[in-house]
């Protein structure tokens, strides 16, 4: 699974990255740089959306809540449990399967961190040491994602808190340095592929799956970084700095 990313690239920096078009500059709706992304954090995503006004689909920079929370839910809770969906199984789960038919994102990303478990050895304990893992050239990843839209039952027509957008991270089985500390990895779009990836008028099952092909190997470095990651409260560069044998960090 994906748990925790690092996303510290600015909206001005993605907008044109993407061919963004449209986002919001208002910094009350901004999601600012984190080293340590959490489920239920907003987070930036690249999506396209039809205009209603002019009948053009704009692609779109736009903060989502991480953690699908499906139309049908009954509670916004539901979205903690749902922050992965395997790439094996998104096309037929009921939860993902009309959000993967019409509304794909892409989720920018610097990198992930997974854990491998270190064994006891004399008199150190068991523990786990978290690693950071990232393309090898420093650029972008764009993580393949879903989003959909809920509203809160309990809450009235006109609270600014009745609709809430949230998405999902598509994984898959771990290839290369990310296979070596665990068995699940982010399935990254190819920036060829993103239009084809984001057009919410492209649903044909078989080629959108075609889309989510393994990565080549050979692409991906992991290192080990500070223990202090494991703390969802924590968050700053120095989260990356190198944590060999996890006695990096606090």
């Amino acid at each position: 699974m994906c748990g925790r990313y690092v996303s510290t690239r600015r909206p001005q920096d993605l907008a044109p990255l993407f061919g963004v078009t449209r986002w919001d500059p208002d910094p009350d709706h901004a999601v600012g740089p984190s080293w340590n992304v959490a489920p239920t954090d907003a987070v930036w995503s690249v999506l396209e959306r039809l205009d209603r006004d002019t009948g053009e689909v704009v692609r779109q920079l736009r903060p989502l809540r991480w953690g699908l929370v499906p139309s049908w839910a009954k509670s916004l809770a539901v979205g903690a449990r749902m922050i992965n969906a395997r790439v094996e199984t998104v096309a037929e789960k009921p939860a993902y399967r009309r959000a993967f038919a019409k509304r794909r994102c892409l989720l920018p990303a610097d990198g992930f961190y997974e854990w491998q478990r270190i064994e006891a050895t004399g008199t150190a304990k068991a523990r786990k040491q978290p690693y950071f893992i990232s393309p090898e050239d420093g650029q972008v990843m764009a993580m393949a994602g879903l989003y959909e839209f809920w509203r809160d039952p309990a809450a009235a027509d006109d609270a600014p808190d009745a609709w809430w957008a949230t998405c999902t991270i598509i994984t898959t089985e771990a290839t290369d340095a990310a296979g070596r500390i665990h068995p699940r990895m982010p399935l990254a779009i190819a920036p060829d592929d993103w239009s084809t990836w984001l057009d919410p008028a492209h649903q044909d099952p078989g080629e959108l799956r075609a889309l989510l092909a393994a990565p080549a190997a050979g692409h991906l470095d992991a290192r080990a970084v500070s223990t202090a990651v494991n703390n969802v409260r924590n968050n700053g560069p120095h989260l990356l700095d190198q944590g060999a044998d996890g006695q990096s960090g606090s």
